[in-house]
């Protein structure tokens, strides 16, 4: 326990670093441009492709589980497009995201530690914390709420193209069900979620790298480490963004 809040206070020690106003704004805005290929356009095609396939099973199974002629089968396409928005477009490719993002933020900002790179910056009066992890954190909390738009359009894609391509429901059901009681504050839900859930993935996993020592090991674990957190805070906070929103 004492661990976990000694933890907690050198995480907020270290934010107070980093949000701190950058010494050169033209460096740190080339540097959010170049943050945003790496921390949110090259997870694209991950997103896309879990996405699509999400879509066609939470379809699929949707389709299955509804057997009473009672219940219309435009149901199918309304419980797709509330499962896409409400948790998996947002929580579950935040998760995905932890892996990918966390766990090369961790390593390289872990590699800068055990080569020196960041006690060299130190030591030319660089605020090492501010100038390698604010970019990611920005980048991350600003673009990726956009993957989580992108996922949920391309979840409903796949289901479509299940509807399309069998006979368990008519693409016109699905479509109907799409329609069904569309409530639009859930897109802001997720978008909240997603932004939250992108600033702990960046921040936890940059304090975890940052805070390496050691050698190639020991840079492996923190990301290991890091990845952990990461996925444990991001349901923590879904449960918590989950009952103060809804």
């Amino acid at each position: 326990m004492y661990r976990i809040f000694t933890l907690i206070g050198q995480y907020f020690l270290l934010m107070n670093n980093v949000f701190k106003k950058p010494d050169r704004s033209a460096v740190f805005w080339k540097q959010f441009v170049q943050e945003i290929e790496k921390v949110g356009l090259s997870s694209v095609p991950i997103v896309a492709i879990v996405s699509v396939f999400i879509g066609a099973v939470i379809t699929i199974q949707a389709s299955y589980n509804i057997s009473s002629p009672l219940i219309p089968k435009a149901y199918v396409g309304f419980m797709t497009r509330e499962t896409m928005l409400l948790e998996f477009s947002s929580t579950m490719i935040a998760l995905v995201l932890a892996g990918k993002i966390g766990s090369s933020i961790a390593s390289e900002i872990g590699t800068m530690r055990i080569t020196e790179q960041i006690d060299a910056l130190e030591i030319m009066g660089v605020n090492s914390a501010n100038y390698l992890i604010l970019p990611k954190i920005t980048a991350a909390t600003i673009f990726n709420p956009l993957l989580m738009l992108m996922s949920f359009i391309i979840g409903l894609v796949g289901g479509w193209m299940i509807a399309l391509t069998t006979d368990i429901i008519t693409p016109a059901h699905y479509i109907d069900g799409l329609r069904m009681e569309f409530k639009s504050f859930y897109i802001v839900y997720g978008l909240i979620k997603m932004a939250v859930f992108n600033f702990i993935i960046t921040s936890v996993s940059a304090f975890y790298g940052y805070n390496a020592s050691g050698g190639s090991r020991e840079v492996g674990r923190s990301a290991t480490n890091g990845i952990v957190s990461c996925s444990l805070c991001i349901l923590i906070f879904n449960l918590i963004l989950t009952h103060v929103l809804l």
